[in-house]
């Protein structure tokens, strides 16, 4: 028996859930607007978490000169085929350029012409030096007041009552301390979820992949837990990536205008559709027509382009870097092969995630997500993520001005709950399998059965039943593992957390019954797009089931729940 875990009770107005780009930013602009107390909890630490960890080389959302607001929402509702919230999304564009100004005053290098306007990068993106992103955030959200952060500590679950949240409960990954944290309103930001399907990279190397591989799920895993509404997650994101290195295409392919080709030389993109999901799309159909590898046409470049890719690719992933220099061909002398990711639940891409109103509140009062996290607003990349953390803590403190709401004895009672469970797991010995070997089992389940890389994304009704019942069973199994230590504890709880989101996922692949975007949901026994499925597929979790929940398109400026 090991020695029972040290407890420590916290009080706060603002618990911020997740230190990564919306998260940080959302701590900033509470401490700038109110005097509210605010804690950051982030199981990693917030100086080099969440996506931007690695930096970034171009701000992909941003209002050029010449273009409005509207015109990214218009951009985003055609790329996601109408399954959007436009209240979401144009909040989101509003706020673009302002954050962009304000990142820029933290010290944000951001590339300027001979006029000093922003260097364009196509219509909606600038070009920056983007490296130190994440530390200049974190350096900022360190020296605001009232703030306090807590590193290396993993929340899983929330504490609610009556649809209403009063806090969570966590463990530290480094000593045996588990927090129960009292809060007034909760802010999730907790990024989506990878690791769900087998990745590209087997063995020593799957980690290597797309999103970044400690973004578990966990987010929508306590909200499902709770019985938030979650939206969207059949719009899956797989990523077109340059092969092995699995480092990001838009850089090429709008950096020198690179085309996608086949192995015969042939430009296919235009054959497929330019959308996200239609470009992986066209690259698995090219493979399985025979007339693969399929590349971006870089050859005949200039050497000054070379050069620019070289650095744009040190700024965001380096590895792209070692191979061109490795292989002693530079961009111009050799294409750059491309392949699909497996499919991830994240909300900056597609609409995945929590169904929130348009000041970011989730179904249940007094939580809120905003980020990779919140659904309904795709492709919202960085400056997304910190507009949404600014819309949300603005509603918080504007919702904690008049909130007088006691919490009972019941919230304690979860805690203790919670607390039994992180005892049992560290008091456990693993039953017949270890989390790695359960983790594998889920990744190959998902991979054959719920379209994944080797079914080349495709699904049919019998695939995803059988996929819901090896998960169940996966699920059953991952209550019986033990903990040697805390960061073993950590992935315990990482693997439950993507478990249930891939039963939540099976569950939305099943009911949207067509096929809206290839490849993200590329369902063959409805393989056309049917217009009586354009609303929103939504879920709860009822006594332990998974209620589906079909909702019209929002129209209009604002939504706010009814929670019917």
């Amino acid at each position: 028996m090991s020695k029972p875990l040290q407890v420590k009770h916290l009080h706060t107005d603002v618990l911020i859930i997740g230190g990564g780009t919306a998260g940080c930013y959302a701590a900033l602009t509470i401490s700038r607007n109110s005097g509210l107390n605010i804690l950051v909890a982030e199981k990693a630490n917030i100086k080099r978490s969440g996506c931007l960890a690695a930096g970034v080389n171009a701000i992909n959302a941003y209002i050029v000169k010449g273009r409005r607001p509207q015109d990214y929402v218009d951009y985003a509702t055609k790329d996601a085929a109408g399954i959007v919230r436009n209240d979401l999304l144009l909040t989101a564009a509003e706020e673009f350029n302002e954050v962009t100004a304000d990142m820029e005053k933290l010290g944000l290098v951001i590339l300027k012409d001979e006029n000093g306007d922003y260097v364009a990068r196509g219509n909606r993106n600038i070009k920056i030096n983007g490296e130190n992103f994440k530390p200049l955030l974190a350096d900022a959200v360190y020296k605001s007041e009232n703030v306090d952060v807590l590193n290396y500590v993993n929340i899983t679950d929330l504490l609610t009552e009556n649809g209403r949240v009063y806090g969570a409960v966590g463990f530290s990954i480094m000593e045996e301390t588990a927090y129960v944290i009292h809060a007034k309103a909760v802010l999730i930001a907790t990024g989506g979820a990878a690791g769900l399907y087998k990745p590209n990279n087997p063995g020593f190397s799957r980690h290597k992949m797309w999103y970044p591989p400690f973004n578990t799920g966990a987010g929508y895993a306590m909200g499902i837990r709770s019985g938030a509404e979650m939206t969207t997650f059949e719009m899956r994101f797989i990523a077109l990536r340059c092969k092995d290195t699995i480092a990001p295409t838009g850089t090429i392919a709008q950096g020198v205008q690179a085309k996608q080709v086949n192995s015969k030389g042939e430009v296919y993109e235009h054959i497929y559709g330019l959308t996200t999901s239609q470009r992986v799309y066209g690259t698995v159909k090219e493979n399985q027509l025979g007339h693969g590898p399929c590349y971006l046409k870089t050859s005949g470049i200039t050497s000054e382009q070379d050069q620019d890719l070289l650095k744009a690719y040190l700024n965001m992933a380096p590895s792209q870097t070692l191979k061109w220099i490795e292989s002693g061909k530079m961009p111009s002398e050799q294409d750059v092969e491309i392949q699909g990711t497996e499919p991830y639940i994240v909300g900056g891409h597609t609409a995945s995630g929590f169904w929130v109103d348009t000041r970011r509140e989730t179904t249940i009062h007094g939580l809120y997500a905003a980020g990779d996290v919140a659904g309904g607003c795709p492709q919202k990349y960085v400056t997304g993520a910190l507009t949404e953390g600014k819309i949300a803590s603005l509603a918080i403190i504007e919702q904690l001005k008049d909130d007088h709401s006691e919490e009972t004895s019941e919230i304690e009672k979860q805690a203790q709950m919670i607390l039994a469970d992180y005892e049992k797991i560290r008091n456990g010995e693993n039953g017949l399998f270890t989390i790695d070997e359960l983790e594998e089992a889920m990744q190959k389940v998902m991979d054959e059965y719920a379209g994944g890389i080797a079914s080349n994304y495709q699904f049919n009704e019998k695939q995803l039943n059988l996929a819901e019942e090896k998960i169940t069973r996966l699920s059953e199994l991952a209550d019986q593992v033990g903990a040697e230590d805390m960061h073993e504890l950590l992935f315990a709880y990482e693997l439950k957390e993507r478990l249930l989101v891939c039963q939540v996922l099976i569950e939305h692949l099943k009911n949207r019954k067509e096929t809206r975007w290839h490849s993200f949901n590329e369902n063959l026994d409805h393989p056309e797009t049917d217009q009586k499925f354009e609303k929103y597929v939504n879920s709860r979790m009822e006594d332990g089931k998974i209620r589906i929940l079909f909702r019209d398109l929002v129209k209009g400026d604002t939504y706010e729940h009814t929670n019917s």
